[in-house]
C-alpha cells in the first residue's frame, strides 16, 4: 500500500508540473486586476443584473455568480464571447457591444463584490472531494486542486478562475460543454481533455463539491 501511495504521489507531482508548464507555455498569464473603475462598472452593470444579480450573486443557478471572481478572468471571458471561443445566445450579443474599458470597469466592479456562500449536496460531496483533491489517475482525470487551489480560489496570474461557491448547475453545464468540445476557451484544451474523461456522476459530484467550497 505504501508503495502504491508513493507511485500515486509521484504521478500527481508530475501532473502538477505539467499543468504549470502548460500555463506558462500558453501565454495565458495576465494581470490580476484590470485597470478599471468599480464605480463606473457598477453603473454599466445595470443591464447585467437581470442574470447575474445586482451585486454579482445570481439567483438563477443556470447563470454564474460573478461576485468575487478574478477581474482578469472576467475580462478574458468577455473577450472569448466576442471572438467566438465561447458562444451563448444571451452573452455573445451582450459582449459584442462592449469595448475594452467597459470590460475593465465591469470586471473591477464584480471582482470587488462578496460572493454568497452555498452548500454542497451531502450525497455528492464525498465523491466530489475525491475528484477535486485527487482526480482519477487511471482515467487521466487531473485533480481540480492543481489549478483551482485547495479552497477553490483559482490562480489569476495563470488565468484559472475561482470556483468556490459557484452554482453547481452552472459548473456542471460548463464541464459538459468542455466535454463535448462546444466550449473552447481553455488553454491547450486542458479542460476539454479532463472533462471528456468524466462521467455524468463525476461532473455532478465535482460541481457540487465546488459549490460548497468557501472563500
Amino acid at each position: 500500500l505504501r508503495r502504491g501511495g508513493q507511485i500515486r504521489s509521484k504521478r500527481m507531482r508530475k501532473a502538477l508540473s505539467a499543468i504549470a508548464m502548460l500555463a506558462l507555455a500558453s501565454g495565458h498569464l495576465s494581470a490580476a486586476t484590470p485597470d478599471g473603475s468599480a464605480e463606473a462598472g457598477k453603473q454599466k452593470s445595470a443591464v447585467c443584473a437581470a442574470c447575474h444579480g445586482v451585486d454579482g450573486n445570481s439567483v438563477n443557478p443556470e447563470w454564474p455568480s460573478l461576485a468575487g471572481q478574478h477581474g482578469a478572468y472576467i475580462v478574458s471571458q468577455l473577450e472569448h464571447y466576442q471572438n467566438g471561443n465561447r458562444n451563448n445566445a444571451l452573452m455573445s450579443p451582450q459582449a459584442a457591444a462592449l469595448n475594452g474599458q467597459d470590460m475593465a470597469d465591469l470586471a473591477s466592479y464584480y471582482s470587488s463584490q462578496k460572493l454568497s456562500p452555498k452548500e454542497a449536496d451531502p450525497e455528492l460531496a464525498s465523491r466530489g472531494e475525491e475528484l477535486y483533491k485527487g482526480g482519477d489517475a487511471e482515467r487521466g482525470i487531473t485533480a481540480c486542486i492543481a489549478c483551482h487551489g485547495p479552497r477553490g480560489l483559482g490562480n489569476p496570474l495563470a488565468g484559472y478562475p475561482a470556483v468556490a461557491g459557484q452554482h453547481a448547475v452552472y459548473l456542471a453545464n460548463q464541464l459538459r460543454l468542455y466535454a463535448s468540445g462546444e466550449r473552447t476557451s481553455d488553454p491547450n484544451q486542458m479542460m476539454r481533455n479532463i472533462a471528456s474523461r468524466m462521467t455524468e456522476n463525476d461532473i455532478r459530484a465535482a460541481a457540487s463539491y465546488m459549490q460548497g467550497l468557501r472563500w
